[in-house]
């Protein structure tokens, strides 16, 4: 049975899911905790290898104030929800900056929790142009730009499944996505359900793998 080894979660529809439940934007993003911890047991019992979950990308930092301080409080709760899960975690996202919360810094080296396993990503305060940044040395080789992307050490994605109804990437792991198989739930991130995940799973199962023919 083909399972992905490396699959991406784009958890979107917290703040529409926050307006529809009559709450403040900012409300929405605490109640997307539960089923990304939810999401992690289900890939290891899938037998799934490496997860990556799109916390925030720099370009969210322009949105109000309150809700950069709300999604960024909820990015630090997620990874310290995950670090008590065996996984071997990174965070993965430009630290430099001063919208990078403080607790995450430790978590920019790759690090095994309770005895490792599944490798778990958590990008935060993401940037394609960051990850990139390397890449403008002319003459490259192939493997001289992998070696160059800052997330090097995140492998190619299988799957990309992204909740919320969007169609569209948002600049998640540009190169590491190029072949990915793309997987869109319409229910908003909160609503998560595990049927969602195992729907991914059977549709990327029945996908033709065509190898450039």
């Amino acid at each position: 049975m083909r399972t992905p080894n490396h699959i991406g979660i784009i958890p979107d529809g917290n703040r529409r899911w926050a307006k529809g439940a009559g709450m403040e934007k900012q409300e929405g993003y605490a109640h997307g905790l539960a089923p990304g911890v939810k999401l992690l047991e289900l890939a290891r019992a899938a037998g799934v290898q490496e997860l990556t979950y799109y916390g925030f990308t720099t370009d969210n930092c322009r949105r109000p104030a309150a809700q950069v301080a709300a999604f960024s409080e909820a990015c630090v709760q997620a990874v310290e929800r995950i670090a008590e899960q065996p996984v071997s975690l990174l965070v993965a996202g430009d630290g430099a900056s001063p919208f990078f919360p403080a607790p995450l810094r430790p978590y920019l080296t790759r690090t095994d929790f309770n005895g490792g396993g599944i490798r778990v990503n958590f990008l935060v305060n993401y940037g394609w142009e960051w990850d990139l940044a390397g890449l403008d040395r002319p003459g490259a080789s192939r493997s001289r730009i992998l070696d160059s992307l800052r997330t090097r050490d995140i492998s190619r994605v299988d799957l990309v499944i992204r909740w919320g109804g969007m169609r569209r990437l948002s600049g998640f792991l540009p190169v590491q996505s190029v072949y990915a198989d793309f997987f869109v739930v319409d229910r908003l991130w909160p609503d998560f359900q595990p049927g969602d995940f195992q729907q991914a799973l059977d549709w990327y199962r029945k996908q033709d793998v065509t190898l450039g023919g």
